[in-house]
């Protein structure tokens, strides 16, 4: 895992903030003006945006990069609590007053994003009312999610828990087709990686996905759907 994200090279070409959805909701001259300030760059798998306990330096808008946040228990043991895509942002506490972050936040699929200096950011949060209620709005999705997926690894069976991750991941990427490690989604559930071979084994055996050396592909989204809990369907609601 690369623990020096912030010496990613960055692009010169400007911006196309179009391509994240969270900032292109905003005013037209509100969306320029933040363009202005923000730097493409690339990241890779396993490239870590920070830690718990870091200060956050850079916010981040996925383009077509999908950013796990994972909680971190004695340094070690992991729960996903959320992803973000082109819908979302990397940071965003940092307006609201936290400047230290409070999960891991880990490259899951490589691609583009918008990055801006975090002081940057605060300053556009303090003065811009669009800004103010988009943010609030935000967060306040992210922080349903987290509890929903809190809830469903705490009641439900494993085999419906990879389900749901699984058809969150397609609904971030838009894609039947991607990448997941045994290891990531050993971290992502909270699991051993004995277990996540088991309930993908099972996943597969009924015809629902294919799974080889981490490539996925989802071949029945009604039956993945059906195997999953309804925490998918609450956390999409909340998407």
């Amino acid at each position: 895992m690369n623990l020096n994200f912030d010496t990613v090279q960055s692009s010169p070409s400007r911006p196309q903030t179009a391509s994240n959805r969270l900032l292109a909701s905003l005013p037209a001259e509100d969306l320029q003006h933040l363009e202005s300030l923000c730097e493409t760059v690339e990241a890779e798998v396993g490239d870590l945006l920070f830690e718990p306990g870091e200060t956050v330096r850079f916010v981040y808008f996925p383009v077509d990069a999908l950013i796990s946040l994972l909680a971190v228990a004695e340094g070690r043991m992991t729960l996903e609590v959320g992803s973000v895509g082109r819908e979302g942002m990397i940071g965003a506490s940092v307006a609201l007053g936290h400047e230290q972050a409070q999960v891991r936040a880990v490259v899951q699929r490589a691609g583009r994003m918008l990055r801006m200096g975090a002081s940057d950011f605060c300053a556009e949060f303090s003065r811009n009312e669009a800004l103010q209620h988009l943010l609030h709005r935000y967060t306040d999705t992210l922080l349903a999610q987290a509890i929903q997926i809190a809830v469903c690894s705490r009641f439900h069976v494993l085999e419906a828990r990879l389900a749901r991750s699984l058809l969150i991941t397609r609904d971030r990427l838009q894609s039947e087709k991607f990448h997941l490690t045994h290891e990531f989604l050993a971290h992502a559930l909270g699991v051993r990686r004995v277990g996540v071979t088991k309930a993908a084994s099972a996943l597969q055996n009924q015809k629902l996905i294919t799974y080889s050396r981490g490539n996925i592909e989802i071949l029945d989204s009604a039956g993945l759907e059906a195997v999953s809990c309804r925490c998918y369907e609450l956390v999409k609601d909340n998407s």
